[in-house]
């Protein structure tokens, strides 16, 4: 006997959970629903909570494109649309589509196919195009 391990020769096959294409899409979704929980019960927009402060704001004192996001997402679940729109108004307006995507993921996740978001080059120099031109215009006025 040679003290090798039986199991050596065999290929190791991920679990089934963790390869099944609703994982990703389904821990995206808790992870989420626990943070709006969270949320919820905190206002972000007084001081003193837990709350990550975006760091290109914190190094820059500029706001980024994401900036006002969580006072967004916030004012949204209380059913403040005017102040939503104040806190960040290109997020609030892409919103439905990032929402719309999170739900093709899940339902394709769920049907067993896997599905990779593939996006163009022009998509990609028009979302670039949309945050850095924002985020000049926000931080001008």
């Amino acid at each position: 006997m040679t003290g090798a391990d039986p199991g050596a020769s065999r290929p190791r096959r991920r679990s089934a959970v963790l390869g099944h294409p609703a994982t990703a899409p389904l821990a995206t979704l808790v992870a989420g629903a626990a943070g709006a929980v969270y949320l919820y019960g905190t206002d972000p927009h007084q001081p003193g909570h837990w709350l990550p402060r975006c760091p290109f704001n914190w190094a820059t004192g500029l706001l980024c494109p994401a900036c006002g996001g969580t006072r967004m997402v916030y004012d949204l679940m209380h059913g403040d649309f005017v102040r939503a729109f104040h806190d960040n108004a290109v997020l609030l307006l892409a919103a439905p589509l990032a929402l719309w995507l999170l739900g093709r993921w899940l339902v394709d996740g769920l049907r067993g196919r896997r599905r990779r978001l593939v996006v163009s080059p022009r998509v990609s120099m028009a979302v670039l195009g949309v945050a850095v031109t924002w985020t000049v215009v926000r931080n001008l006025f």
